[in-house]
């Protein structure tokens, strides 16, 4: 700390001489020129990019165009499972995804289930056709269903539709019940 003893006379009328017109601040707080951006969960982007990248990948198991859909998280009761492969929920929400490209079929999917969950229902239908109209008579929409819902955690199980219900293009989609908080 100094003392005014310790400054000279003529440094403080140097001091007085450089300050004259400055006006004291009426406040002494200040507001930063631009604020800082939002935070950003970096590592849970690249997370979501990576398995993103890896249900796009044509490494994955591709099926037929006949072939049945199975899927069910291990612990599911055997007779739920049962009851899903017969066709015995009642559908609350139909999904058709034919003629979609893949982005779009994908987004629509997502947004589709959120709804579902957020409704609370349990058993949808998701037509996502056999793949008769695509170029290599492949079903390319069905694969990439089967590809996207093994990853959502909301998704109990799911089973290619009875003849009536769509067969082989139709899958019935188990969601979990949403846990109350």
């Amino acid at each position: 700390m100094v003392k005014k003893t310790d400054i000279s006379e003529e440094e403080q009328d140097l001091f007085r001489a450089e300050m004259d017109g400055v006006r004291p601040l009426q406040t002494d707080t200040t507001t930063p020129e631009s604020s800082r951006p939002p935070p950003r969960p970096l590592q849970k982007l690249k997370d979501k990019q990576q398995v993103d990248e890896l249900l796009d990948s044509p490494e994955m198991t591709t099926l037929e165009a006949g072939e049945a859909l199975w899927f069910a998280r291990p612990g599911l009761q055997h007779s739920v499972q049962r009851k899903l492969r017969r066709g015995q929920y009642s559908i609350e929400a139909e999904l058709d995804l034919h003629g979609m490209k893949v982005v779009e079929a994908r987004q629509v999917m997502s947004d589709f289930l959120k709804h579902c969950r957020a409704q609370k229902m349990h058993c949808v239908r998701v037509i996502h056709g056999k793949g008769n109209s695509s170029a290599d008579k492949r079903p390319v929409l069905k694969n990439k269903v089967n590809q996207w819902l093994r990853h959502h955690e909301e998704i109990l199980a799911f089973s290619s539709a009875r003849p009536a219900d769509g067969g082989t293009g139709a899958i019935y989609v188990l969601l979990r019940r949403k846990e109350n908080n």
